[in-house]
């Protein structure tokens, strides 16, 4: 079986990956590996011989594919971030890498290692292989000759015994602090006090009939409302005098009105208290005037653009009241883009409707494919930037690499959303296909290429004591993150395992959290710190050399 296997790389990656997602599914005490558990099945096939692994391109592709699609979801929440809390969250995160570097250079002075080793603890630990590239470089310049082939296999072994147990601890962690803390993601997700929930839409929105009847607010125009008051509502019909119409920004609100109120169930409660008392009258019932329909977005010429520019109201007569993109849902207000894949609830007269879903596409079919030109466009772009060197302090040169290159171009294509004719971003179907694919195949190579060199360097003298080491600074470094920051910094917990990952660097740790959550507030925790942590843990890495040399 092994010498087929070594024949045949695709049948080792399908093997790989249908049982790992097999067993990913599994669920034991409430909790699944996910997709995750591709890893390990990984580690385990690549623990039998040294030559059963997977290509470098497999699992340098899926890296790139997968980083790259969760940049574009990420970009515009990712440059909201950047604010007072982006800054506190980079902070946070640099500060425990501050630790983690402290602390795993005592352990190497206790525990008598050398300082490649060290830093191959280091690396492996927090599971990034550029800080790892770093230290072999910093190496190859900084050391004779003769020495230099023993030298640069010492971090390979430290990266390599603590690497698995950086992914399975920070795991561990998780599910342990989520039972003991009694967690429910899910729920936390859909709490309208979530700032970050609410931000992604994750609320319930409901409809509702408000009939006016506070005196101070006849003669308020809808536009007054909305922005006098900052609450995540629109509205859709009004019926004044008998007459039935669409509530615009220039409608005049008088007593006795019937207009309808969409939004969040606390939103909704307050302005119906400003405006009066719900009435037992169900305009959005009445579909004789105007009607209503759930459109897709699959027209190109639409997607990355604000519905106040649309116009919909000048050319149809027609108004957005919802979007639903995935599984979250939320208000449409003026300045809200549009992507593909996005569903818009419209309300239009029936004659009108046929027209409005010609405007926006309305095509399933559409939403299935990839533009062949933006997407690998992008790709390329980002590891043009991944490839140029960026030099630091003390004389030392780094690149983003295969991850960082991809995710930060991907991070701002995904803001811009599109480029004249160009539309930056994919559909979201599309986009959820290729990141789980991309990180399977990530998954499945780096499990095969790390398995046998797990297993070997375990087993040599003095792989223990690495080993156990390792361990405490991800255990150390995980407890840290969770406990300041759902603790102290109140921070929801589906977005600091998010941060967490992105601490991590580790695209494995960010699909656990995806499957445990099931929203995409970890998205948007990842790609905030990633970049940071990134450039941090490679100068971190070459520092650890410099102290302990």
């Amino acid at each position: 079986m092994i010498d087929i296997l070594l024949k045949n790389p695709l049948l080792l990656l399908f093997l790989v990956s249908a049982i790992g997602y097999a067993l990913g599914r599994l669920t034991i005490g409430g909790s699944s590996l996910g997709v995750a558990a591709v890893l390990f099945v990984g580690l385990a096939f690549g623990a039998l011989h040294p030559d059963l692994k997977l290509p470098d391109l497999i699992y340098q592709f899926g890296l790139v594919v997968f980083v790259y699609t969760i940049g574009l979801s990420s970009g515009q929440q990712f440059f909201r971030s950047l604010g007072r809390k982006g800054l506190r969250d980079n902070l946070l995160v640099l500060g425990l890498l501050t630790g983690a570097t402290g602390l795993t250079v005592c352990l190497g002075w206790l525990l008598r290692l050398t300082p490649a080793q060290t830093a191959g603890v280091f690396t492996g630990s927090l599971t990034n292989t550029a800080a790892l590239a770093g230290v072999l470089d910093y190496l190859k310049t900084s050391v004779p000759e003769a020495l230099r082939d023993q030298l640069l296999a010492e971090p390979v072994v430290g990266f390599s015994i603590t690497y698995p147990m950086g992914v399975i601890g920070m795991i561990l962690v998780i599910s342990l602090l989520r039972w003991f803390w009694h967690i429910d993601l899910r729920h936390e997700a859909q709490d309208g006090h979530s700032p970050a929930a609410g931000a992604l839409g994750a609320q319930r929105l409901l409809t509702r009939t408000v009939a006016v009847t506070r005196p101070d607010v006849a003669g308020t125009t809808v536009r007054a409302l909305l922005s006098n008051h900052p609450w995540d509502i629109t509205f859709g019909r009004v019926r004044q005098g008998g007459r039935l119409a669409l509530a615009t920004g220039q409608t005049q609100l008088n007593l006795g009105d019937l207009i309808t109120v969409i939004g969040p169930h606390d939103a909704l409660q307050a302005m119906t208290s400003h405006l009066g008392e719900p009435s037992d009258q169900h305009l959005d019932a009445d579909r004789s005037e105007f009607d209503f329909r759930r459109i897709f977005v699959s027209n190109p010429a639409i997607a990355g653009r604000c519905v106040r520019d649309l116009r919909l109201h000048e050319q149809f007569g027609a108004f957005i009241t919802r979007v639903r993109r995935g599984d979250s849902e939320f208000v449409a207000h003026g300045d809200s883009i549009l992507e593909l894949g996005d569903r818009v609830r419209v309300i239009a007269r029936p004659a009108q409707m046929e027209a409005v879903s010609r405007f926006f596409g309305d095509s399933y079919r559409a939403l299935s494919e990839i533009d062949m030109l933006t997407f690998p466009l992008g790709l390329a772009l980002g590891l043009v930037i991944g490839m140029i060197p960026l030099p630091l302090p003390g004389g030392m040169v780094i690149t983003l690499g295969f991850a960082g290159g991809p995710l930060v171009v991907a991070l701002i294509l995904g803001a811009l959303e599109r480029t004249g004719p160009l539309v930056w971003n994919l559909p979201y179907s599309a986009n959820l296909t290729l990141r789980q694919l991309g990180l399977i195949l990530f998954l499945a190579g780096v499990g095969t290429r790390s398995g046998y060199a797990f297993m070997t360097t375990f087993q040599q003298g003095g792989g223990l004591i690495i080993f156990a080491a390792g361990l405490l600074i991800t255990v150390s470094v995980a407890l840290a993150m969770l406990v300041i920051g759902y603790r102290l910094l109140k921070i929801p917990m589906s977005l600091l395992l998010g941060m967490l990952a992105g601490l991590q660097t580790q695209p494995a740790l960010l699909g656990f959290a995806l499957e445990q959550t099931d929203n995409d507030l970890p998205n948007v925790g990842y790609a905030a710190v990633y970049p940071a942590a990134l450039i941090f843990k490679i100068v971190c890495a070459q520092l650890i050399l410099a102290l302990m040399g």
